[in-house]
């Protein structure tokens, strides 16, 4: 198999999979080493193909629909809660940042789509020494969410703040964080 056929045959485990696949589960797929797989995704990057690692594997984005970044807060017990809203609705959480005064943004791929990947990712927490980004602002954050269509996301925006999820924008922010408070 060249490398050409071999990334084909990556975008073709990718667009069949449901779930991410780990760079050594297509390692042994494709019969190469995992940091073979590491330089392909780069190449199949480079390319345009929409690849995006996760905790859990990569895997091939959707085409992104709509998205829209909503200014959220809550308590480390209510993020579960928070994702879980967000997934039910029929968001994608893409990822969350915080507006740092002195670090600026700082931002962190998340990719959750679902209740599993919430669970994944509330697990993961629970067995590291890490704490949910929020808390270098006090709770505040922001998450960008991808959807089907703008109802989808004004459904979110609902649910959010009937939760009293939403937070109010302060005058400092840049506009393109606006989510419609």
């Amino acid at each position: 198999m060249t490398g050409e056929e071999r990334r084909l045959k990556i975008i073709e485990l990718l667009n069949h999979s449901d779930t991410p696949l780990s760079g050594t589960a297509l390692a042994r797929q494709v019969g190469v080493s995992r940091q073979v797989i590491v330089q392909d995704i780069a190449l199949l990057r480079a390319n345009s193909h929409n690849i995006v690692s996760t905790n859990q594997g990569y895997l091939l984005a959707d085409s992104p629909g709509v998205s829209r970044v909503f200014k959220v807060i809550h308590t480390d017990e209510e993020a579960e809660d928070e994702l879980s809203l967000i997934v039910d609705c029929g968001g994608r959480v893409e990822d969350v940042f915080v507006s740092h005064k002195i670090y600026n943004i700082v931002k962190a791929p998340m990719n959750i789509r679902s209740r599993l990947d919430v669970k994944h990712f509330m697990d993961d927490l629970a067995s590291g020494k890490s704490s949910l980004l929020k808390n270098v602002t006090s709770g505040y954050h922001y998450h960008t969410v991808t959807a089907d269509s703008e109802e989808i996301l004004d459904y979110i925006h609902e649910a959010l703040k009937k939760r009293g999820f939403l937070a109010p924008l302060q005058d400092y922010e840049p506009v393109d964080f606006h989510n419609n408070n």
